[in-house]
This record gives C-alpha cells, sequence and structure tokens, in this order.
C-alpha cells in the first residue's frame, strides 16, 4: 500500500474515534450532570430541613455530632428551627437552655450568634447587665419555647450562680409569657382525640397527652407542641403566646377547635368515636 494511502487511512481512522471519544465524553457528561441534579435538595439554596432539625436537634446534647457536622459545613452553626407557631429555635438556642455550654462554645467557634440567654447561661453577669442597662426590662424575654432568662442561667449551674442572683433579684426575670390557669384532669383528658379541618385524609390535628400536658400535633410537623392553659379551655402552643388554641362544645358530643393568629384560620371538630 502506497505510504500516502496509509497516513490517509490512519487520519480517517482516528478523527472517527475522536469524535467517538467525544461523543462519549458528552453522554458520561450529560450523565454525571443529570446526577449531581438529582442529589440537589428541592430546598436548594436553602440548606435541607432535615439537615437543619438533625443539627438544631443535636445542639442540645450531642456534641460529636454537633461537630460532625459544622465542621464540614460551618454555616450549620447559625441555623434555626421553626419547631410550629413561629417558636423558632436556633442550634445556639438549643445549647442554651439545655446547660450545654460545651456545644454552645463549638457553635460559637464557627459563627453561631451569641444572645442574653447565651451569656447568661454562660455566667457572663457584665453582658447580662449591659443588655439589661440598655434596654430595661430585657429580663422578661423568652427563649424559644417561652423558656425564661432565670432558667437559662439556672441550666448553667455553678458558673451562673452570680446571674441567678442577679436575675433572682430583679424578681421578674422567671414569669411566663401569660398567667398559666389549672386545667381539671378531667377538662383535659375530655379534649383528647383527632380535629378534622377538610376532606384529604392528611386534614386533621391530633390533641394529646404527655406526662398530663395537653400537646398538640399534625402530619409532617417538626415536632409536637405543648399546649398552655390560660384559662376557659383556650391554650397558647409553648413558645407562641399570641397563637390561640380554643374548645368548645358544639352541641351534647361535638367538640370544636379554632386556631387564630390572631384571626381564626383553622377550624376543626373531632372526629366522633
Amino acid at each position: 500500500m502506497p505510504a500516502s494511502r496509509s497516513r490517509r487511512r490512519f487520519v480517517t481512522t482516528a478523527s472517527g474515534l475522536c469524535l467517538m471519544g467525544a461523543g462519549l465524553g458528552t453522554a458520561g457528561g450529560a450523565a454525571r450532570q443529570t446526577a449531581t441534579r438529582a442529589a440537589i435538595p428541592q430546598s436548594f439554596p436553602s440548606y435541607d430541613p432535615e439537615l437543619v432539625r438533625e443539627v438544631v436537634a443535636a445542639s442540645h446534647g450531642n456534641l460529636a455530632r454537633v461537630r460532625e457536622l459544622v465542621e464540614r459545613r460551618p454555616a450549620l452553626a447559625r441555623a434555626s428551627l421553626d419547631w410550629g407557631f413561629g417558636d423558632v429555635e436556633s442550634c445556639l438556642d438549643g445549647a442554651s437552655h439545655m446547660g450545654r455550654r460545651d456545644i454552645a462554645e463549638l457553635l460559637l467557634a464557627h459563627g453561631a450568634r451569641a444572645t442574653i440567654f447565651t451569656a447568661a447561661m454562660s455566667g457572663q453577669l457584665d453582658v447580662v447587665k449591659a443588655c439589661l442597662a440598655a434596654r430595661p426590662g430585657l429580663q422578661r424575654s423568652h427563649g424559644p419555647h417561652s423558656i425564661t432568662l432565670m432558667a437559662h442561667a439556672r441550666a448553667g449551674g455553678a458558673d451562673a450562680e452570680p446571674v441567678v442572683r442577679y436575675l433572682a433579684a430583679l424578681g421578674d426575670a422567671d414569669l411566663p409569657p401569660l398567667p398559666v390557669v389549672e386545667l381539671s384532669p378531667s377538662d383535659r383528658d375530655g379534649l383528647v382525640g383527632r380535629y378534622i379541618y377538610g376532606a384529604d385524609p392528611r386534614d386533621y390535628v391530633d390533641i394529646d397527652v404527655e406526662r398530663d400536658r395537653l400537646g398538640i400535633n399534625r402530619p409532617d410537623a417538626p415536632a409536637r407542641r405543648g399546649l398552655v392553659h390560660i384559662g376557659q379551655l383556650m391554650f397558647h402552643p409553648a413558645g407562641a403566646p399570641s397563637v390561640r388554641v380554643a374548645f368548645a362544645r358544639d352541641g351534647a358530643t361535638r367538640v370544636r377547635m379554632t386556631i387564630a393568629d390572631p384571626e381564626v384560620f383553622l377550624t376543626a371538630f373531632r372526629k366522633a368515636g
């Protein structure tokens, strides 16, 4: 075979192989791109809600897991979760009211934003005093779940004793958002049940009792919320004192529940039987 024909065959074959390779590369790239898209959660660019829930929950007591999560993604140190009805809690909030100074220090080192509740738990009396000097009455504010400033200080143990004594002298750092009214066991148990508010199988709210306290829950809610009785079968969810959950008899056996914030946005009736 002449050398010129041999060279032409080589060039043609090589070109074909290069084109095949380019095609395979394009297909492989498309596959990789599809796989990458499939791995991106629907919440993107926000963090996956389940990841946020995990790190906030872990911040209440699991130092090893919090370290693993925030060292991989430092921004998680500032993550917060709405447990329901606007009861928002950050990782640092959870560590603070649980008295976990070790977790709080880890979160702060990775960019968490300190609050007066963190200062109270950590025994930082000068910080607490400075905050109250700048904002008189701040001792009456509440953290997530309506936890008082005094409760945060008590959670700090011996290191926070000076803060506890200081707040005790003020006299109003341990008050609930609203006066709590005792609820009889019979009234409490008489409200338990499933309340239906729509035609969809998921249109319901459960009212139950845990540790002698009523709570409210529904499908896919982040967590059950305790209910605080403020009188006449009217409640507010823990951490949401502006919300009203009210119960009333509608006839001999039917019980109606309304939820208002402040306007009524849900009316439900207890399922018979």
